[in-house]
């Protein structure tokens, strides 16, 4: 839905600056693929943050700021000069105009009864309730859910914030009455075998019957890893590293590697410089890291904290008040990583891939975290899925959450979705989101979670 509309966007905003700027196409082509850009990197094709027009507005205004920007900076540096000014902000104001008109009547569809789709999920533990959750947080699927769960809850007592039609003995009276047109089913193989021929029956009356850990993986981008069964990663799909895949992202990552290091050379001389003025100690921070198969390497990055004797804890928030002025604006912009391109060219990593866990952590990590290992079956990377959608992990449970996108990608791995992290890094980079998550992080009743306090191991610096 997302692709369409940026498309339709696009052609509205090409048609209205072709039509009122009254000249060749090429620079109503370039504006509107400068507005895309910006469209994309304001979230305005991201439903579950623009989910409604009070939220689109502002993000429509700040994405056509960053256009006058950059015709300003073209204008000036480039010497890129338009040929009337006032007809180029007249002719983006009305295309925005337009847009803005185009997304109140989207967002008017689809709250309208045509447009919901009535779920009913099937379960009432981990991954229904994860189900639940991240359903609740993506309005723009307009799916109106109710459950079945294993149990009737106790009167008064509602345990999620959808109804609970019934319990499992009735799931067929309630498939008659709620007649939805999708069924998820969130239950283990035992409970799965007692409500089969149910299920075979309403799928042969053209309802959809999906799996809750497909459902799970689809919506979110990421791995319910807590309730995967090893069948499921051994006899599903993914999880395979293809030759050309793996041939191709070294060559992207040792290019971009080489011509980035060069590129950004001023840069890392400003930022040693600066570092080394504001706080005693060396330039570059080194930590033992887990690689490829389990391969140990040194990771390279700016300093960005103030030097201690004693061990401390492995996590940023424990070392806060260790970050130095100079680092936070390093971190806040993920200027620190750029040593790393050292690391890729060494073979170390990769310029796309999860990141590596420092060794103290390791033994924690294998033992707390469900399937910890297939993450190494991979190169690890400077930037990868979990980086772009959650940010820094402050405890286990945060590393577990980025373990679920991590495996996302070690299950889905192409170029295609590389190429997707890069663009998305370029985002965090430039807008400074740094540590903060780029998804809403889950909370509460709602969320799979280990249930565990375990504590790191310690070490230098915080990962």
């Amino acid at each position: 839905m997302a692709l369409a509309l940026a498309l339709l966007e696009a052609g509205v905003m090409f048609g209205a600056l072709s039509t009122l700027l009254v000249r060749p196409p090429t620079e109503a082509l370039v504006l509107t693929a400068a507005c895309a850009t910006a469209f994309y990197y304001c979230d305005l094709y991201d439903f579950r943050i623009a989910s409604g027009l009070r939220d689109c507005a502002p993000r429509f205004l700040r994405a056509l700021g960053l256009v006058f920007l950059a015709v300003a900076i073209a204008d000036i540096v480039l010497g890129v000069q338009t040929r009337d000014g006032t007809a180029l902000v007249i002719g983006l104001l009305i295309a925005a105009g337009l847009l803005l008109v185009g997304r109140a009547c989207c967002y008017g569809l689809l709250r309208r009864r045509p447009y919901t789709q009535t779920v009913l999920i099937v379960g009432g533990r981990r991954l229904a309730a994860a189900l639940v959750h991240e359903i609740a947080v993506r309005r723009h699927l307009r799916w109106a859910v109710a459950l079945v769960t294993e149990t009737t809850p106790p009167p008064g007592r509602r345990p999620f914030r959808y109804p609970v039609l019934g319990a499992l003995p009735q799931l067929s009276g309630v498939i008659e009455r709620s007649r939805p047109q999708r069924i998820v089913v969130a239950l283990d193989e035992t409970e799965r075998a007692g409500v089969m021929p149910v299920l075979l029956e309403a799928r042969s009356r053209g309802i959809r019957v999906e799996d809750g850990v497909d459902v799970y993986e689809r919506i979110t981008g990421k791995l319910a890893i807590e309730v995967l069964s090893p069948a499921h990663l051994v006899f599903g799909k993914g999880f395979r590293v293809a030759r050309g895949h793996a041939a191709v992202g070294r060559a992207m990552s040792l290019i971009v590697a080489a011509i980035g290091l060069v590129a950004v050379a001023p840069l890392m001389a400003l930022i040693a410089f600066a570092v080394k003025l504001e706080s005693a100690g060396p330039v570059f921070f080194r930590q033992e890291r887990i690689g490829h198969h389990g391969k140990r390497f040194w990771l390279i990055k700016f300093r960005t904290m103030r030097p201690v004797t004693a061990e401390v804890s492995a996590w940023v928030r424990d070392n806060a008040d260790r970050i130095t002025r100079v680092g936070r604006i390093l971190r806040k912009f993920r200027l620190d990583e750029l040593p790393q391109f050292i690391n890729v060219l060494r073979g170390d990593m990769n310029l796309v891939g999860p990141r590596p866990h420092p060794v103290v952590n390791y033994e924690l990590f294998t033992r707390e975290i469900p399937y910890y290992a297939l993450r190494a079956a991979v190169r690890p990377g400077v930037t990868g899925w979990a980086q772009v959608r959650y940010g820094y992990a402050n405890n286990l449970e945060e590393e577990t959450e980025k373990m679920r996108y991590d495996l996302y990608y070690v299950k889905h791995l192409s170029v295609w979705l590389d190429l997707r992290i890069l663009i998305d890094t370029v985002g965090v980079v430039v807008s400074g989101l740094g540590s903060v998550a780029a998804d809403p992080r889950p909370s509460g009743a709602d969320t799979l979670s280990l249930g565990s306090d375990s504590r790191p191991a310690t070490t230098e610096d915080a990962a």
